[in-house]
Protein backbone atom coordinates (compact mmCIF):
# COMPACT_ATOMS: atom_id res chain seq x y z
CA UNK A 1 0.00 0.00 0.00
CA UNK A 2 2.92 2.60 0.61
CA UNK A 3 4.26 1.78 -3.26
CA UNK A 4 0.54 2.79 -4.20
CA UNK A 5 0.91 6.23 -2.26
CA UNK A 6 4.35 6.75 -3.55
CA UNK A 7 3.16 5.86 -7.07
CA UNK A 8 -0.28 8.54 -6.67
CA UNK A 9 1.99 11.07 -5.31
CA UNK A 10 4.81 10.92 -8.01
CA UNK A 11 2.03 10.98 -10.90
CA UNK A 12 0.14 13.76 -9.14
CA UNK A 13 3.25 15.56 -8.66
CA UNK A 14 3.60 16.21 -12.31
CA UNK A 15 0.08 16.70 -13.81
CA UNK A 16 -0.44 19.22 -11.55
CA UNK A 17 3.14 20.73 -12.03
CA UNK A 18 2.00 20.83 -15.75
CA UNK A 19 -1.77 22.43 -14.75
CA UNK A 20 -0.34 25.11 -12.88
CA UNK A 21 2.42 25.82 -15.37
CA UNK A 22 -0.48 25.97 -18.26
CA UNK A 23 -2.51 28.08 -16.06
CA UNK A 24 0.40 30.61 -15.22
CA UNK A 25 0.87 30.82 -19.07
CA UNK A 26 -2.13 31.54 -19.98
CA UNK A 27 -2.56 34.24 -17.10
CA UNK A 28 0.56 35.67 -18.66
CA UNK A 29 -1.22 36.01 -22.07
CA UNK A 30 -4.14 38.13 -20.70
CA UNK A 31 -1.70 40.04 -19.19
CA UNK A 32 0.60 40.45 -22.54
CA UNK A 33 -2.53 41.23 -24.74
CA UNK A 34 -3.76 43.79 -22.39
CA UNK A 35 -0.33 45.42 -22.43
CA UNK A 36 -0.42 45.68 -26.10
CA UNK A 37 -3.15 47.34 -26.58
CA UNK A 38 -1.76 50.03 -24.90
CA UNK A 39 1.69 49.83 -25.21
CA UNK A 40 4.42 52.03 -23.27
CA UNK A 41 5.52 55.59 -25.67
CA UNK A 42 9.07 57.08 -25.19
CA UNK A 43 11.06 58.46 -28.19
CA UNK A 44 14.82 56.94 -26.93
CA UNK A 45 16.17 53.80 -25.08
CA UNK A 46 15.91 54.13 -22.02
CA UNK A 47 13.59 57.32 -22.00
CA UNK A 48 15.48 60.34 -20.90
CA UNK A 49 12.38 62.88 -20.79
CA UNK A 50 10.89 63.20 -17.43
CA UNK A 51 7.47 63.46 -19.00
CA UNK A 52 8.20 59.83 -20.18
CA UNK A 53 9.85 58.15 -18.00
CA UNK A 54 6.87 59.27 -15.42
CA UNK A 55 4.31 57.98 -17.86
CA UNK A 56 6.40 54.72 -17.96
CA UNK A 57 6.34 54.38 -14.17
CA UNK A 58 2.37 55.16 -14.92
CA UNK A 59 2.19 52.15 -17.07
CA UNK A 60 3.89 49.87 -15.21
CA UNK A 61 2.12 50.14 -11.81
CA UNK A 62 -0.82 49.67 -14.32
CA UNK A 63 0.17 46.85 -15.74
CA UNK A 64 1.62 45.59 -12.37
CA UNK A 65 -1.42 45.90 -10.13
CA UNK A 66 -2.56 42.62 -12.08
CA UNK A 67 -0.27 40.45 -10.56
CA UNK A 68 2.82 39.74 -13.00
CA UNK A 69 6.42 41.14 -12.46
CA UNK A 70 7.05 43.55 -15.86
CA UNK A 71 10.37 43.86 -17.15
CA UNK A 72 11.29 45.97 -20.08
CA UNK A 73 14.57 44.70 -21.47
CA UNK A 74 16.83 46.56 -24.52
CA UNK A 75 17.46 43.93 -27.22
CA UNK A 76 21.32 43.71 -26.42
CA UNK A 77 19.81 42.45 -22.83
CA UNK A 78 20.01 46.13 -20.44
CA UNK A 79 17.25 46.32 -18.68
CA UNK A 80 15.53 49.34 -18.44
CA UNK A 81 12.73 49.22 -15.63
CA UNK A 82 11.49 46.37 -13.50
CA UNK A 83 8.29 46.12 -11.06
CA UNK A 84 9.64 44.73 -8.45
CA UNK A 85 13.78 45.42 -8.64
CA UNK A 86 15.63 48.54 -9.27
CA UNK A 87 17.32 48.11 -12.99
CA UNK A 88 20.30 49.22 -12.05
CA UNK A 89 21.09 46.19 -9.41
CA UNK A 90 20.24 43.58 -12.21
CA UNK A 91 22.61 42.23 -14.85
CA UNK A 92 22.06 42.00 -18.16
CA UNK A 93 19.42 39.55 -18.98
CA UNK A 94 20.83 38.69 -23.06
CA UNK A 95 21.53 35.14 -21.82
CA UNK A 96 17.90 34.25 -20.49
CA UNK A 97 15.78 31.55 -22.16
CA UNK A 98 12.78 33.44 -22.56
CA UNK A 99 14.61 36.70 -24.16
CA UNK A 100 16.96 34.73 -26.42
CA UNK A 101 13.56 32.79 -27.57
CA UNK A 102 12.54 36.81 -27.99
CA UNK A 103 14.36 37.77 -30.32
CA UNK A 104 14.82 35.18 -32.60
CA UNK A 105 10.88 34.26 -32.68
CA UNK A 106 8.69 37.08 -31.51
CA UNK A 107 7.75 35.38 -28.02
CA UNK A 108 9.42 33.16 -25.80
CA UNK A 109 8.81 31.53 -22.01
CA UNK A 110 10.54 29.97 -19.76
CA UNK A 111 9.80 28.38 -16.01
CA UNK A 112 12.99 29.01 -13.75
CA UNK A 113 14.58 31.10 -10.05
CA UNK A 114 14.88 34.43 -10.22
CA UNK A 115 17.98 35.24 -8.04
CA UNK A 116 16.65 38.93 -8.26
CA UNK A 117 13.81 37.86 -5.76
CA UNK A 118 15.16 34.74 -5.16
CA UNK A 119 11.85 33.00 -6.27
CA UNK A 120 10.41 30.26 -8.89
CA UNK A 121 8.95 32.89 -11.55
CA UNK A 122 6.83 31.66 -15.00
CA UNK A 123 8.46 34.14 -17.54
CA UNK A 124 6.71 35.47 -20.84
CA UNK A 125 8.61 37.82 -23.22
CA UNK A 126 7.03 39.55 -25.98
CA UNK A 127 9.32 41.38 -28.72
CA UNK A 128 8.00 45.20 -29.17
CA UNK A 129 9.26 47.89 -31.53
CA UNK A 130 9.29 51.70 -30.17
CA UNK A 131 7.73 54.64 -32.26
CA UNK A 132 11.37 55.70 -32.71
CA UNK A 133 12.15 52.02 -34.40
CA UNK A 134 14.06 50.58 -31.71
CA UNK A 135 13.52 47.19 -30.61
CA UNK A 136 12.91 46.42 -26.67
CA UNK A 137 11.22 43.36 -24.85
CA UNK A 138 8.43 43.45 -22.44
CA UNK A 139 9.60 40.19 -20.03
CA UNK A 140 5.78 39.48 -17.65
CA UNK A 141 6.59 37.04 -14.95
CA UNK A 142 4.10 35.28 -12.44
CA UNK A 143 5.36 33.60 -9.01
CA UNK A 144 5.57 29.60 -9.37
CA UNK A 145 4.50 28.10 -6.05
CA UNK A 146 6.08 25.04 -5.15
CA UNK A 147 4.45 21.76 -6.28
CA UNK A 148 5.09 20.81 -2.66
CA UNK A 149 2.97 23.69 -1.69
CA UNK A 150 0.20 22.98 -4.08
CA UNK A 151 -0.05 19.45 -3.36
CA UNK A 152 0.32 19.62 0.38
CA UNK A 153 -3.33 19.62 1.56
CA UNK A 154 -4.05 16.43 -0.94
CA UNK A 155 -0.79 14.66 0.71
CA UNK A 156 -1.80 15.35 3.80
CA UNK A 157 -5.42 13.88 3.51
CA UNK A 158 -4.45 11.26 1.46
CA UNK A 159 -1.98 10.25 3.56
CA UNK A 160 -3.82 10.32 6.70
CA UNK A 161 -6.69 8.57 4.79
CA UNK A 162 -4.32 5.70 3.80
CA UNK A 163 -2.63 5.96 7.40
CA UNK A 164 -6.13 5.17 8.95
CA UNK A 165 -7.05 2.80 6.05
CA UNK A 166 -3.63 0.85 7.21
CA UNK A 167 -4.09 0.63 10.72
CA UNK A 168 -7.54 -0.81 10.43
CA UNK A 169 -6.46 -3.29 7.87
CA UNK A 170 -3.36 -4.17 9.64
CA UNK A 171 -5.04 -4.68 12.81
CA UNK A 172 -7.79 -6.72 10.92
CA UNK A 173 -4.94 -8.59 9.75
CA UNK A 174 -2.83 -9.08 12.83
CA UNK A 175 -6.04 -10.47 14.59
CA UNK A 176 -7.41 -13.14 11.45
CA UNK A 177 -3.28 -13.87 11.16
CA UNK A 178 -2.83 -14.36 15.41
CA UNK A 179 -5.78 -16.72 14.99
CA UNK A 180 -5.00 -18.64 12.09
CA UNK A 181 -1.30 -18.30 13.45
CA UNK A 182 -2.37 -19.88 16.79
CA UNK A 183 -4.30 -22.59 15.35
CA UNK A 184 -1.25 -23.28 13.26
CA UNK A 185 1.05 -23.35 16.92
CA UNK A 186 -1.16 -25.88 18.10
CA UNK A 187 -1.08 -27.88 15.29
CA UNK A 188 2.41 -27.93 15.26
CA UNK A 189 2.49 -28.49 19.21
CA UNK A 190 -0.21 -31.46 18.32
CA UNK A 191 2.22 -32.58 15.90
CA UNK A 192 5.42 -32.75 18.34
CA UNK A 193 3.11 -34.45 20.79
CA UNK A 194 2.88 -37.24 18.61
CA UNK A 195 6.28 -37.44 17.59
CA UNK A 196 7.38 -37.79 21.11
CA UNK A 197 4.76 -40.56 21.48
CA UNK A 198 1.90 -38.68 23.58
CA UNK A 199 -1.39 -39.38 21.15
CA UNK A 200 -3.88 -37.63 23.12
CA UNK A 201 -6.67 -36.32 20.99
CA UNK A 202 -6.34 -32.23 19.97
CA UNK A 203 -9.56 -30.20 20.53
CA UNK A 204 -11.61 -29.68 17.56
CA UNK A 205 -12.16 -25.40 17.01
CA UNK A 206 -15.04 -26.58 14.87
CA UNK A 207 -15.32 -23.83 12.30
CA UNK A 208 -15.32 -26.25 9.24
CA UNK A 209 -12.10 -24.36 7.87
CA UNK A 210 -9.35 -26.40 5.94
CA UNK A 211 -7.27 -26.14 9.44
CA UNK A 212 -10.36 -27.61 11.38
CA UNK A 213 -10.20 -30.52 8.76
CA UNK A 214 -6.81 -30.98 9.30
CA UNK A 215 -6.53 -31.25 12.67
CA UNK A 216 -9.89 -34.01 12.57
CA UNK A 217 -7.42 -35.95 10.08
CA UNK A 218 -4.30 -35.92 12.34
CA UNK A 219 -6.91 -37.04 15.27
CA UNK A 220 -7.78 -40.25 13.54
CA UNK A 221 -3.61 -41.14 12.15
CA UNK A 222 -2.70 -40.23 15.90
CA UNK A 223 -5.62 -42.70 17.24
CA UNK A 224 -4.16 -45.35 15.03
CA UNK A 225 -0.61 -44.30 15.43
CA UNK A 226 -0.92 -45.43 19.13
CA UNK A 227 -3.46 -48.66 18.72
CA UNK A 228 0.10 -49.80 16.61
CA UNK A 229 2.38 -48.60 18.53
CA UNK A 230 0.64 -49.91 22.10
CA UNK A 231 0.65 -53.37 19.73
CA UNK A 232 4.43 -53.11 18.49
CA UNK A 233 5.67 -51.99 22.24
CA UNK A 234 3.73 -54.79 24.05
CA UNK A 235 5.81 -57.51 21.59
CA UNK A 236 8.75 -55.73 21.17
CA UNK A 237 9.08 -55.32 25.59
CA UNK A 238 8.28 -59.19 25.58
CA UNK A 239 11.22 -59.74 23.26
CA UNK A 240 13.42 -58.25 25.16
CA UNK A 241 12.58 -58.91 28.74
CA UNK A 242 12.84 -62.85 27.18
CA UNK A 243 16.47 -61.76 25.37
CA UNK A 244 17.38 -59.65 28.02
CA UNK A 245 17.43 -61.83 30.92
CA UNK A 246 19.31 -64.50 28.56
CA UNK A 247 22.58 -65.50 30.55
CA UNK A 248 23.43 -66.43 26.77
CA UNK A 249 24.79 -63.78 24.49
CA UNK A 250 22.43 -62.81 21.77
CA UNK A 251 23.27 -60.85 18.75
CA UNK A 252 21.04 -60.33 15.59
CA UNK A 253 22.31 -58.81 12.07
CA UNK A 254 20.83 -57.87 8.70
CA UNK A 255 22.65 -59.87 5.59
CA UNK A 256 24.75 -56.22 5.81
CA UNK A 257 26.63 -57.02 8.36
CA UNK A 258 24.70 -54.36 10.67
CA UNK A 259 23.82 -54.63 14.35
CA UNK A 260 20.02 -55.00 14.09
CA UNK A 261 19.86 -56.19 18.28
CA UNK A 262 22.29 -57.53 20.79
CA UNK A 263 21.45 -57.71 24.75
CA UNK A 264 23.66 -56.78 27.65
CA UNK A 265 25.09 -60.32 28.08
CA UNK A 266 26.93 -60.38 25.05
CA UNK A 267 28.61 -57.36 26.32
CA UNK A 268 29.50 -58.81 28.87
CA UNK A 269 30.87 -62.14 27.53
CA UNK A 270 33.09 -59.90 25.06
CA UNK A 271 34.14 -57.24 27.83
CA UNK A 272 32.13 -54.61 26.24
CA UNK A 273 30.96 -51.81 28.04
CA UNK A 274 27.98 -51.13 26.14
CA UNK A 275 25.99 -53.37 23.72
CA UNK A 276 26.87 -52.83 20.08
CA UNK A 277 24.68 -49.86 19.07
CA UNK A 278 22.19 -50.72 16.49
CA UNK A 279 23.16 -49.74 12.79
CA UNK A 280 26.70 -50.03 13.74
CA UNK A 281 29.45 -52.82 11.85
CA UNK A 282 29.66 -56.15 12.94
CA UNK A 283 33.42 -55.71 12.92
CA UNK A 284 33.04 -52.28 14.90
CA UNK A 285 32.42 -54.47 18.02
CA UNK A 286 33.45 -57.99 17.25
CA UNK A 287 37.47 -58.49 16.98
CA UNK A 288 37.37 -62.43 17.07
CA UNK A 289 37.65 -63.71 13.23
CA UNK A 290 35.99 -67.12 14.25
CA UNK A 291 32.66 -65.13 14.95
CA UNK A 292 33.08 -62.84 12.09
CA UNK A 293 33.50 -65.97 9.51
CA UNK A 294 30.64 -68.02 11.17
CA UNK A 295 28.11 -65.16 10.71
CA UNK A 296 29.19 -65.00 6.92
CA UNK A 297 28.80 -68.60 6.12
CA UNK A 298 25.26 -68.20 7.60
CA UNK A 299 24.48 -65.09 6.24
CA UNK A 300 26.01 -66.66 2.52
CA UNK A 301 23.17 -69.58 2.59
CA UNK A 302 24.78 -71.57 5.54
CA UNK A 303 21.68 -72.78 8.16
CA UNK A 304 23.71 -73.30 11.37
CA UNK A 305 26.89 -73.01 12.03
CA UNK A 306 28.56 -74.58 15.59
CA UNK A 307 31.91 -73.48 16.75
CA UNK A 308 34.07 -72.92 20.22
CA UNK A 309 35.61 -69.86 20.64
CA UNK A 310 39.05 -69.11 22.59
CA UNK A 311 39.49 -65.41 23.43
CA UNK A 312 42.28 -64.26 25.49
CA UNK A 313 45.95 -64.66 26.82
CA UNK A 314 46.42 -64.67 29.79
CA UNK A 315 43.13 -65.02 31.05
CA UNK A 316 41.41 -67.45 28.51
CA UNK A 317 37.56 -67.04 27.94
CA UNK A 318 35.51 -69.71 26.00
CA UNK A 319 32.51 -69.09 24.11
CA UNK A 320 29.98 -72.05 22.57
CA UNK A 321 29.03 -70.37 19.48
CA UNK A 322 25.59 -70.85 17.56
CA UNK A 323 24.93 -68.85 14.12
CA UNK A 324 21.56 -69.64 12.79
CA UNK A 325 19.74 -68.33 9.84
CA UNK A 326 16.78 -65.42 10.07
CA UNK A 327 14.75 -65.32 7.30
CA UNK A 328 11.82 -62.56 7.46
CA UNK A 329 9.69 -60.88 5.05
CA UNK A 330 12.00 -59.01 2.61
CA UNK A 331 15.29 -58.99 4.88
CA UNK A 332 17.40 -61.95 5.68
CA UNK A 333 20.33 -61.76 8.90
CA UNK A 334 21.78 -63.86 11.29
CA UNK A 335 21.32 -64.38 14.91
CA UNK A 336 24.34 -65.61 16.82
CA UNK A 337 23.97 -66.87 20.33
CA UNK A 338 27.05 -67.18 22.92
CA UNK A 339 27.10 -69.27 25.76
CA UNK A 340 29.96 -68.79 28.17
CA UNK A 341 31.47 -72.04 28.96
CA UNK A 342 34.84 -70.76 30.29
CA UNK A 343 34.14 -72.27 33.84
CA UNK A 344 32.98 -75.63 32.38
CA UNK A 345 37.09 -75.41 30.38
CA UNK A 346 38.34 -74.25 33.49
CA UNK A 347 37.22 -77.01 36.02
CA UNK A 348 38.03 -79.63 33.18
CA UNK A 349 41.25 -78.30 32.78
CA UNK A 350 41.51 -78.28 36.59
CA UNK A 351 40.43 -81.86 37.34
CA UNK A 352 42.94 -82.92 34.45
CA UNK A 353 45.65 -80.93 35.94
CA UNK A 354 44.75 -82.39 39.53
CA UNK A 355 44.52 -85.91 38.62
CA UNK A 356 47.88 -85.00 36.77
CA UNK A 357 49.68 -83.13 39.55
CA UNK A 358 48.54 -85.72 42.05
CA UNK A 359 49.31 -88.88 40.06
CA UNK A 360 53.25 -87.54 39.53
CA UNK A 361 53.31 -86.35 42.76
CA UNK A 362 52.24 -90.04 44.52
CA UNK A 363 54.75 -91.48 41.87
CA UNK A 364 58.02 -90.06 42.82
CA UNK A 365 57.76 -90.91 46.32
CA UNK A 366 56.03 -94.36 45.45
CA UNK A 367 58.58 -95.46 42.87
CA UNK A 368 61.04 -94.74 44.91
CA UNK A 369 59.68 -96.60 48.03
CA UNK A 370 59.07 -99.27 45.82
CA UNK A 371 62.63 -99.50 44.47
CA UNK A 372 64.49 -99.38 47.39
CA UNK A 373 62.15 -102.01 49.34
CA UNK A 374 62.63 -103.92 46.64
CA UNK A 375 66.77 -103.55 46.47
CA UNK A 376 66.91 -104.19 50.16
CA UNK A 377 64.81 -107.38 49.78
CA UNK A 378 66.84 -108.45 46.79
CA UNK A 379 70.06 -108.77 49.19
CA UNK A 380 70.97 -105.44 50.48
CA UNK A 381 69.29 -105.55 53.79
CA UNK A 382 72.57 -107.79 54.49
CA UNK A 383 74.53 -104.65 53.20
CA UNK A 384 75.44 -102.92 56.51
CA UNK A 385 77.03 -100.10 54.71
CA UNK A 386 73.74 -98.94 52.35
CA UNK A 387 70.65 -100.73 53.76
CA UNK A 388 70.68 -97.74 56.25
CA UNK A 389 70.78 -95.22 53.96
CA UNK A 390 67.65 -96.65 51.53
CA UNK A 391 65.37 -97.32 54.99
CA UNK A 392 66.21 -93.14 55.69
CA UNK A 393 65.81 -92.83 51.79
CA UNK A 394 61.94 -94.82 51.97
CA UNK A 395 61.39 -92.75 55.61
CA UNK A 396 61.85 -89.69 53.88
CA UNK A 397 59.48 -90.61 50.87
CA UNK A 398 57.04 -92.27 53.15
CA UNK A 399 57.11 -88.95 55.08
CA UNK A 400 56.06 -86.96 51.78
CA UNK A 401 53.87 -89.26 51.12
CA UNK A 402 52.16 -88.41 54.25
CA UNK A 403 52.08 -84.52 54.15
CA UNK A 404 50.60 -84.49 50.61
CA UNK A 405 48.18 -87.32 51.80
CA UNK A 406 47.30 -84.43 54.83
CA UNK A 407 47.47 -81.53 52.29
CA UNK A 408 44.81 -83.15 50.09
CA UNK A 409 42.80 -83.60 53.25
CA UNK A 410 42.89 -80.63 53.99
CA UNK A 411 41.84 -79.30 50.75
CA UNK A 412 39.04 -81.73 50.57
CA UNK A 413 37.33 -80.79 53.66
CA UNK A 414 37.81 -76.95 52.31
CA UNK A 415 36.04 -77.79 49.56
CA UNK A 416 33.40 -79.38 51.40
CA UNK A 417 33.17 -76.59 53.71
CA UNK A 418 34.03 -79.13 56.92
CA UNK A 419 37.00 -77.36 58.06
CA UNK A 420 36.19 -76.65 61.93
CA UNK A 421 37.95 -73.30 63.04
CA UNK A 422 38.82 -71.98 66.99
CA UNK A 423 38.43 -68.65 67.17
CA UNK A 424 40.41 -67.02 70.28
CA UNK A 425 42.08 -63.93 70.89
CA UNK A 426 45.25 -63.85 69.30
CA UNK A 427 48.45 -61.34 70.48
CA UNK A 428 49.83 -60.31 67.61
CA UNK A 429 53.42 -60.65 69.22
CA UNK A 430 53.37 -63.78 70.63
CA UNK A 431 51.91 -65.23 67.15
CA UNK A 432 54.63 -63.68 65.55
CA UNK A 433 57.62 -64.71 67.97
CA UNK A 434 56.54 -68.68 68.04
CA UNK A 435 56.57 -68.97 64.21
CA UNK A 436 60.06 -67.30 64.33
CA UNK A 437 61.53 -69.56 66.72
CA UNK A 438 60.29 -72.28 64.40
CA UNK A 439 61.65 -71.32 61.07
CA UNK A 440 65.01 -70.20 63.20
CA UNK A 441 67.09 -73.18 63.14
CA UNK A 442 66.61 -73.70 59.04
CA UNK A 443 67.55 -70.00 58.20
CA UNK A 444 70.41 -70.34 60.86
CA UNK A 445 71.73 -74.06 58.51
CA UNK A 446 71.42 -71.89 55.47
CA UNK A 447 72.92 -68.40 57.07
CA UNK A 448 70.12 -66.33 56.60
CA UNK A 449 69.23 -63.34 58.71
CA UNK A 450 65.65 -63.72 59.96
CA UNK A 451 63.89 -60.34 61.79
CA UNK A 452 60.88 -59.40 62.91
CA UNK A 453 59.60 -55.46 62.84
CA UNK A 454 56.31 -54.03 63.83
CA UNK A 455 54.70 -51.56 65.62
CA UNK A 456 55.00 -50.57 69.75
CA UNK A 457 51.25 -50.92 69.87
CA UNK A 458 49.36 -53.00 68.03
CA UNK A 459 45.69 -54.53 68.76
CA UNK A 460 44.96 -58.44 68.90
CA UNK A 461 43.89 -60.25 65.77
CA UNK A 462 40.69 -62.88 66.07
CA UNK A 463 40.93 -66.38 64.33
CA UNK A 464 42.82 -70.09 64.80
CA UNK A 465 46.07 -70.03 66.04
CA UNK A 466 46.64 -73.16 64.71
CA UNK A 467 45.36 -72.24 61.33
CA UNK A 468 47.23 -69.26 61.28
CA UNK A 469 50.31 -69.98 62.33
CA UNK A 470 50.36 -72.65 59.38
CA UNK A 471 49.58 -70.06 56.86
CA UNK A 472 52.58 -68.09 58.55
CA UNK A 473 54.69 -70.84 58.86
CA UNK A 474 54.44 -71.59 54.93
CA UNK A 475 55.26 -68.32 54.04
CA UNK A 476 58.35 -68.35 56.39
CA UNK A 477 59.35 -71.66 54.93
CA UNK A 478 58.79 -70.40 51.32
CA UNK A 479 61.13 -67.55 51.91
CA UNK A 480 63.96 -70.10 53.72
CA UNK A 481 63.55 -72.31 50.64
CA UNK A 482 64.02 -69.65 47.67
CA UNK A 483 66.17 -67.32 49.42
CA UNK A 484 69.90 -67.66 48.52
CA UNK A 485 72.51 -68.00 51.45
CA UNK A 486 73.17 -64.70 53.22
CA UNK A 487 70.26 -63.25 52.31
CA UNK A 488 67.65 -61.46 54.93
CA UNK A 489 64.10 -62.40 55.79
CA UNK A 490 61.88 -59.86 57.80
CA UNK A 491 58.29 -60.17 58.82
CA UNK A 492 56.46 -57.35 59.78
CA UNK A 493 53.01 -56.41 61.16
CA UNK A 494 51.04 -53.03 60.83
CA UNK A 495 47.45 -51.83 61.05
CA UNK A 496 45.57 -50.87 58.07
CA UNK A 497 41.70 -50.10 58.72
CA UNK A 498 40.30 -52.85 60.69
CA UNK A 499 42.47 -55.60 60.13
CA UNK A 500 46.21 -56.52 60.59
CA UNK A 501 48.86 -56.99 57.83
CA UNK A 502 50.96 -59.59 58.42
CA UNK A 503 54.18 -59.25 55.71
CA UNK A 504 56.91 -61.95 55.27
CA UNK A 505 59.70 -60.14 52.74
CA UNK A 506 62.79 -61.75 51.40
CA UNK A 507 65.94 -60.78 48.98
CA UNK A 508 65.26 -64.35 47.17
CA UNK A 509 65.54 -65.01 43.63
CA UNK A 510 61.96 -63.29 43.12
CA UNK A 511 58.67 -64.57 41.13
CA UNK A 512 57.95 -63.17 37.56
CA UNK A 513 55.34 -60.78 37.01
CA UNK A 514 53.23 -63.50 34.38
CA UNK A 515 53.49 -66.14 37.20
CA UNK A 516 52.34 -64.18 40.03
CA UNK A 517 48.12 -64.90 39.91
CA UNK A 518 48.97 -68.60 39.88
CA UNK A 519 51.01 -68.96 42.71
CA UNK A 520 48.06 -69.88 44.98
CA UNK A 521 46.60 -72.36 42.50
CA UNK A 522 47.22 -76.00 43.61
CA UNK A 523 50.24 -77.81 42.70
CA UNK A 524 51.46 -74.84 41.18
CA UNK A 525 55.21 -74.15 41.18
CA UNK A 526 57.54 -71.40 40.26
CA UNK A 527 60.16 -73.07 40.26
CA UNK A 528 59.74 -76.79 40.01
CA UNK A 529 63.08 -78.54 39.97
CA UNK A 530 63.78 -76.71 43.66
CA UNK A 531 60.19 -77.09 45.10
CA UNK A 532 60.57 -80.94 44.09
CA UNK A 533 64.38 -81.17 45.58
CA UNK A 534 62.99 -79.67 49.20
CA UNK A 535 60.17 -82.00 49.16
CA UNK A 536 57.48 -79.33 48.66
CA UNK A 537 53.77 -80.87 47.04
CA UNK A 538 52.86 -77.30 45.73
CA UNK A 539 49.75 -76.96 47.63
CA UNK A 540 51.19 -74.50 51.00
CA UNK A 541 50.31 -71.42 49.32
CA UNK A 542 46.70 -72.70 47.62
CA UNK A 543 46.10 -74.26 51.50
CA UNK A 544 47.16 -70.51 52.83
CA UNK A 545 44.59 -68.76 50.83
CA UNK A 546 41.98 -70.86 51.71
CA UNK A 547 42.45 -70.33 55.10
CA UNK A 548 43.46 -66.61 54.87
CA UNK A 549 39.79 -66.38 53.17
CA UNK A 550 38.15 -68.45 55.58
CA UNK A 551 39.39 -65.75 58.41
CA UNK A 552 37.90 -63.11 56.45
CA UNK A 553 41.17 -61.64 55.12
CA UNK A 554 43.32 -61.57 52.39
CA UNK A 555 46.62 -62.49 50.80
CA UNK A 556 48.15 -61.36 47.73
CA UNK A 557 52.28 -61.31 46.30
CA UNK A 558 54.56 -58.28 45.02
CA UNK A 559 57.69 -59.49 43.84
CA UNK A 560 60.36 -58.50 41.17
CA UNK A 561 62.61 -60.77 39.08
CA UNK A 562 66.20 -60.55 41.41
CA UNK A 563 64.70 -58.37 43.96
CA UNK A 564 62.74 -60.91 46.08
CA UNK A 565 59.24 -61.15 47.53
CA UNK A 566 56.67 -59.30 49.69
CA UNK A 567 54.30 -61.72 50.65
CA UNK A 568 50.99 -60.20 52.26
CA UNK A 569 47.93 -61.60 54.37
CA UNK A 570 45.62 -59.59 56.48
CA UNK A 571 43.23 -60.94 59.18
CA UNK A 572 40.93 -58.95 61.07
CA UNK A 573 41.21 -56.84 64.50
CA UNK A 574 39.65 -58.58 67.91
CA UNK A 575 35.89 -57.61 68.48
CA UNK A 576 34.44 -59.19 70.98
CA UNK A 577 30.53 -58.78 69.69
CA UNK A 578 31.84 -59.51 66.17
CA UNK A 579 33.40 -62.49 67.18
CA UNK A 580 30.45 -63.84 69.24
CA UNK A 581 28.07 -63.27 66.19
CA UNK A 582 30.75 -64.77 63.78
CA UNK A 583 31.01 -68.09 66.09
CA UNK A 584 27.34 -68.66 67.13
CA UNK A 585 27.29 -70.86 70.35
CA UNK A 586 30.87 -71.74 70.03
CA UNK A 587 33.01 -70.92 73.74
CA UNK A 588 34.94 -67.89 72.75
CA UNK A 589 37.91 -67.43 74.53
CA UNK A 590 39.15 -63.65 75.26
Amino acid sequence: MVSVLIAVDFFADGVLQRDYERTGLEQLLAIARIAQANPPQFTSLPPVEPEEISALQTWMQHIAASGARVTIITADGVVIADSQSDPQSMENHAGRPEIMQALAQGSGRSVRHSDNINRDLLYYAVQQTSPSGQTYILRYALPVQTVGQVLWPFRRSLWLASVLILLIAGMVVVLVARNFSDRIERLTAFSQRVAEGDFRAQASDETGDPLDVLSSSLNQTASRLDRTIRTLTEERNLSSAILGSMVEGVLVVNAAERVVFANRSFAEILGMSVPPQEGSGLVEWVRQTELIEAVRKVLSGEPRVESEIVTGTLRQHYFAATVASVRTTGTDGAVLVLHDITDLRKLERVRRDFVANVSHEFRTPLTAIQGFAETLLAGAIDDPQNRGRFLEIIVEHSRRLARLTEDLLMLSKMDADRLEFETRRIPVAAFIESCIETAQPRARDKDLRLSVSRAEKIPDIAGDRRRLTEVLQNLLDNAIQYTPAGGEIMVSAGVAGSEVVFTVSDTGIGIPQAEQPRIFERFYRADVARSREVGGTGLGLSIAKHLVESHGGRIWVQSEIGQGSQFHFSVPIFEAKRLASRNGSKQVTL
